[in-house]
């Protein structure tokens, strides 16, 4: 008969197997009411044609300025179209010196330019930007080789959960918000579908995996409401950017403060993921390197390992923001506005919502996670199951000890070596007889008294094993991986 405990553990792993499915049922209904259907309306920008071209030559000379009625000095760089209808052709770049917004270009440049047929000859191509392509695509090869060759098949599968979650981007969430569907219910389906499909494909259809799930589904929803608040206390109007700006004039049905808050929820996304699969795995190798472990040993020990976590990860998230906005500090910096209103200002603060939002929403997910992880995970749940044989038999009931002394064909041990749960344990060396009489090494199996390297096999001073199992493995002093 099942113990209070293991009840206990039993419904709250039910409770939150239905509540992942809660969740992702509630994701399906909105990814089917939600779809993007009919063609997208017109954001009202032109149907240009861009071509790419490699730059032939650059010359100096003097033209006249767009900005000025006088001549000024400029670079003229010749390029030859590498795409297109008009493949082969060449074609020629003005470029004013007072034409900041542009880089210079030099002789052997892979371009994109933008071609205007009813511009005047000299204008009629206009630079749009460098390709990059090639490096980005062996760059992109580069990162596939890396995560392949130390992830292996769990490598494989976190790629195809990447992928999975690209697709979900590009065809519903972009698509739907697009069509005007509301930002907020649009990324939160999103999302939802993708934490269920990378998560599952990464990591595999264990319980384990839906427990982490269920931590970032919690703190996911948690970042939303947060993110809904902030942006309305503080009246963020979602126009602090310029593309934001063109798209009120030119499809003013949008909702930019959802759009806004959108933003917010898909980039914590990606951060929570991996917070609430390392706290999970953390509970996990704890349960499995000492099964006795209660719910609250395993919370305080798991908790640990978060805070460094956490400690380091909001450093990364607020640096990364940081050097986002790098140039946008250089620019106010120059200024003469007090700092108080460069920090209020919508621009900067649309910067600082998302990251204590996003922060507030990791550092959350943490207890979160480590909880139900602690009151749910079973020894065999993480990451595969154990790989002893414990023929029915759990440590409290022999000491956590089994021996095999004959080493019995199929045990998956060799003969005179004991085991204790699904380790070897040493040897008694003072046990055994040689061929010359002596005392030999291939006797006993038993293992030494109060090995503190097993907490499951720790004995008191009477002999029999210590009842608080949890007082020696949290000794602050011993080093429990390395004994």
């Amino acid at each position: 008969m099942p113990t209070v405990s293991e009840e206990r553990r039993g419904s709250v792993r039910t409770a939150v197997t239905w509540g992942v499915i809660a969740a992702g049922a509630l994701a399906l209904v909105g990814l089917v009411l939600l779809w993007p259907t009919g063609d997208a309306p017109s954001l009202g920008f032109p149907q240009d044609d861009y071509y790419d071209a490699n730059v032939t030559s650059v010359s100096a000379d003097e033209c006249e300025s767009r900005e000025v009625l006088a001549s000024v000095d400029c670079f003229i760089a010749t390029f030859e179209l590498t795409s297109g209808p008009d493949t082969g052709a060449t074609g020629q770049l003005v470029v004013a010196a007072d034409e900041l917004d542009l880089p210079s270009v030099q002789e052997g440049d892979r371009i994109t330019v933008l071609d205007v047929p009813t511009s005047p000859p000299p204008y009629r191509y206009v630079f749009v930007d460098f390709q990059r392509a090639t490096p980005l695509w062996i760059l992109a090869l580069v990162f596939v080789v890396v995560v392949v060759a130390f992830g292996r098949w769990q490598g494989v599968r976190a790629l195809l959960g990447l992928a999975a979650s690209l697709l979900i981007l590009v065809a519903f969430v972009v698509p739907s918000l697009l069509r005007d569907n509301p930002a907020v219910w649009v990324a939160l389906a999103g999302t939802v579908a993708i934490a269920v499909v990378s998560l599952y494909l990464a990591h595999g259809f264990t319980f384990s995996t839906t427990v982490a799930l269920g931590g970032t589904l919690v703190a996911l929803l948690v970042t939303a409401v947060l993110a809904l608040i902030a942006a309305s206390a503080t009246n963020l109007t979602g126009l602090g950017d310029e593309q934001a700006q063109v798209l009120r004039v030119t499809a003013e049905s949008l909702d930019l403060r959802g759009l806004l808050v959108a933003g917010i929820v898909v980039g914590a996304l990606g951060v929570l993921d991996d917070v609430t699969v390392t706290q999970v795995s953390t509970v996990a190798a704890l349960r499995r390197a000492n099964p006795a472990m209660g719910p609250r040993a395993l919370y305080t020990e798991a908790v640990r390992v978060g805070r460094d976590h956490i400690a380091s990860t909001v450093n990364t998230l607020v640096l990364a923001y940081a050097g986002a906005a790098l140039p946008l500090v250089l620019l106010f910096a120059q200024g003469t506005a007090p700092v108080s209103r460069i920090l209020t200002g919508e621009v900067v603060a649309v910067e600082i919502i998302r990251m204590l939002v996003g922060s507030i929403g990791l550092v959350l997910s943490v207890p979160i996670t480590t909880a139900l992880a602690a009151m749910t995970l079973r020894v065999d749940d993480a990451h595969g199951h154990s790989h002893g044989h414990d023929h029915g038999h759990s440590p409290s009931q022999e000491g956590g000890q089994s021996e095999d002394r004959g080493g019995s064909p199929g045990d998956g041990h060799p003969s005179g070596v004991a085991t204790q749960g699904s380790r070897p344990v040493a040897t008694d060396h003072s046990v055994g007889t040689g061929e010359d009489g002596r005392p030999s090494s291939a006797g006993s199996t038993t293992d030494p008294p109060g090995d503190p390297a097993d907490p499951t096999n720790a004995e008191g001073p009477d002999g029999q094993p210590e009842t608080d199992e949890w007082q020696r493995f949290s000794d602050p002093d011993r080093d429990f991986w390395n004994d």
